[in-house]
């Protein structure tokens, strides 16, 4: 059977869509190799063969997963943190968050990390939802929390760890992602999701 691989207006045509559903979309892995193996993550290099037959290359970071918390006070207001971020060179505010260690739940997780990096810990803790961060080259799911009852608590962050709390309510934090002054990705969908959460009508 030939492949359609025509076009129309720079889009592939419904003939080339046609063959894509009848080939279906997962890609078989043909074979795999370490590229490099940190202290955090690893990067691999993965040989995939096509729905198509033919074969191609992705390069895989490899993450063992994370979560953020959204804590939020009786008064509305959330705790966020101000850290330096080598990579962007910048300071970014940001959700607490952090890596799971081998084994861990999330919510035991997200519960150490909202003490490690805010100093307080909470009586209930939400699971809202759990998303991959950038699909197309990492493994990394990040589960997401809603905090409250907050109390404070004995926090120490990791020592190559250094972060400020910030206090704002939950309207001023969305309004600075709106104005572009919050670039953290997690940060926006976490903070947007809960403003949803809050904001609906009540059943």
């Amino acid at each position: 059977m030939a492949l359609a691989t025509g076009s129309v207006n720079g889009c592939p045509s419904a003939l080339s869509f046609a063959h894509r559903r009848w080939f279906g979309l997962r890609e078989r892995l043909v074979d795999s190799e370490t590229l490099f193996e940190g202290r955090l993550l690893k990067l691999r290099r993965d040989r995939v063969r096509l729905p198509d037959g033919r074969e191609s290359v992705r390069e895989i970071v490899v993450h063992p997963g994370a979560v953020a918390i959204v804590p939020m006070r009786d008064d509305g207001q959330v705790i966020l943190v101000r850290q330096y971020r080598h990579a962007t060179g910048k300071m970014l505010l940001e959700v607490p968050a952090g890596t799971l260690n081998p084994n861990e739940a999330p919510e035991d997780c997200a519960l150490r990390e909202l003490q490690e990096e805010t100093g307080y810990t909470a009586t209930h803790l939400e699971r809202l939802v759990s998303f991959y961060l950038a699909p197309g080259y990492s493994t990394e799911l990040i589960h997401l929390f809603l905090a409250t009852g907050l109390k404070p608590a004995d926090g120490k962050t990791d020592e190559d760890e250094w972060v400020e709390t910030v206090m704002m309510p939950l309207a001023e934090a969305v309004a600075q992602i709106l104005r572009g002054e919050i670039e953290d990705a997690k940060t926006m969908a976490a903070l947007l999701l809960v403003w949803q959460k809050v904001n609906e009508p009540s059943p």
